[in-house]
């Protein structure tokens, strides 16, 4: 395996433009103190991301993907557990693909 030097610049580039948005980010947090609505917006930012990241795969899935969400939030409300929660999702999906293939195939 050789190292290609484009390949090495691209993953030095992209580390180094990561590092420089992050820590960019933190250099002007310091250096001004952002409007209290900026504030209280980047507070609530990690949910609509999760989101934006959340709902395509959902809707990739379509009615299965649905039940089982309702299924996953469900048990995270009641059981206060991440793992129970996930373990309860792939089962969903596992049982729903399987009844809509025997479904199918009748």
């Amino acid at each position: 395996m050789t190292l290609r030097p484009d390949v090495l610049l691209a993953i030095v580039g992209m580390a180094l433009a990561t590092y420089l948005c992050r820590a960019g980010g933190y250099a002007l947090f310091r250096a001004l103190r952002p409007p209290r609505y900026v504030e209280v917006v980047l507070q609530h930012l990690p949910g609509p991301i999760f989101m934006a990241y959340a709902m395509p795969a959902l809707a990739a899935h379509g009615w299965k993907g649905w039940v089982a969400a309702v299924a996953v939030v469900a048990v995270q409300y009641y059981a206060r557990s991440l793992a129970a929660a996930i373990l309860v999702g792939v089962g969903a999906m596992a049982g729903l693909g399987a009844f809509e293939a025997w479904y199918l195939a009748r």
